[in-house]
């Protein structure tokens, strides 16, 4: 069984820095390592100082680099199914094709795509171990939770699909001019389901895939980082791990750095505090651009020397349902919110969690389905949810 280690944070920290150096020492390792890019803006091949492709390179011995074409990936598992949008289109006038790519490919789509290359290269088992370089924050988040949320929507619908498409074809065809989707499609649509939720299981498996966050000690990054992990915990993945980058050594004796150095050490000192249940590392600052193999050493050399570092460092249960005296208890982890901060609220069989703009629909097992939530409370970053007998509907 391989490992998984997925490095994100905002833009401009240095996640793919830290991360191909991650990369390097394991290679040094002799262990089998791919490194991934998920990040439209791919920076593997600026870092490593070689050309990095849609297809994995050599990058020295043990080391493989690729950095995901999602419209590539997209058509090699999408096209039946891109194919039966484009035939219910209506069937007369020409169709503009750039305009019509625009149409089938909805929101999300090519973010989802990156994460199913993962999955097959996971399945491959030709790796010890792959380490993702994701995009900035905000489209992490969007890009981990995708699964779940669109596996959610299909299990919904999937079960009503067939019938529908049945009865509808033949309307749809000869009323309105436009083809419902045919067998091969509804396959392919079923095939997606699955895929959804073999993804879903690996990516929430704590003994494969680690979260870890990149920041930096400056205000802005630091609140960011705050909320990235508690959006990350809110969706139940396990965060193992938070590098600081660019701390200025304290041997470097110029004036022109004490000010930073104060703003730095303030900020480390609130790091410290709010981070204290996951292992932290400190990655330097360096003079010179990081990267090419030698510079990456570096990283290594400097503050990569834990042996324990590919390892789960450290594995948290954010999701649990218990028993209760008077019924059932659901509690969730998200640290650095308010009462005030997220709605909550039942619909159908899930109970939906909502902070900014995020969402969480957690499916409630068959055993609660007879009770109504009765009170939450919010606990040092524990949501608890009471499902009690005297609100059984």
């Amino acid at each position: 069984m391989g490992r998984i280690i997925v490095f994100t944070g905002k833009g401009g920290v240095g996640k793919t820095s830290i991360a191909a150096a991650h990369a390097v020492k394991a290679a040094e390792q002799n262990m089998k390592t791919l490194i991934v890019s998920t990040d439209m803006a791919h920076n593997l091949s600026d870092i490593f100082m070689m050309e990095v492709k849609k297809e994995s390179v050599e990058i020295m011995e043990n080391l493989w680099a690729l950095e995901i074409d999602p419209n590539y990936e997209m058509e090699r598992y999408y096209g039946s199914i891109s194919e039966a949008f484009k035939k219910m289109m209506p069937l007369t006038g020409e169709k503009d094709e750039e305009s019509f790519e625009d149409i089938v490919v909805f929101p999300g789509m090519e973010e989802l795509f990156s994460l199913l290359k993962i999955k097959e290269l996971y399945d491959q088992n030709l790796y010890d171990l792959i380490i993702v370089d994701c995009a900035p924050t905000g489209e992490t988040l969007s890009l981990l939770k995708f699964p779940e949320l669109l596996s959610w929507y299909m299990e919904k619908l999937f079960p009503i699909g067939r019938v529908a498409m049945k009865v509808l074809r033949p309307v749809a065809k000869l009323a309105f001019k436009i083809e419902m989707p045919d067998n091969e499609a509804m396959n392919d649509i079923e095939r997606l389901y699955v895929r959804l939720s073999e993804l879903q299981k690996l990516l929430k498996d704590r003994e494969i895939c680690s979260i870890r966050l990149v920041t930096i000690p400056e205000k802005m990054i630091v609140e960011e980082t705050k909320r990235n992990y508690m959006y990350l915990n809110l969706y139940n993945f396990n965060i193992d791990g938070l590098y600081i980058n660019r701390l200025i050594p304290e041997e470097i004796d110029n004036g022109f750095f004490d000010q930073w150095k104060n703003i730095q050490s303030r900020y480390m000192e609130e790091i410290k505090s709010v981070f204290s249940n996951i292992p932290v590392y400190r990655i330097k600052w360096y003079e010179v651009d990081i990267n090419g193999i030698e510079g990456l050493k570096r990283v290594v050399q400097d503050s990569l020397q834990d042996g324990n570092i590919f390892k789960v460092l450290k594995s948290s249960t954010n999701e649990t349902f218990e028993k209760t005296d008077k019924g059932y208890k659901l509690t969730v982890y998200v640290p650095f919110t308010d009462k005030k901060d997220f709605d909550l609220f039942e619909a159908g069989t899930d109970v939906i969690i909502k902070i900014g703009n995020f969402k969480r629909n957690i499916p409630i097992p068959n055993v609660i389905r007879k009770y109504s939530i009765g009170s939450a409370k919010l606990n040092e970053g524990y949501l608890s949810i009471y499902f009690d007998k005297d609100a059984e509907i």
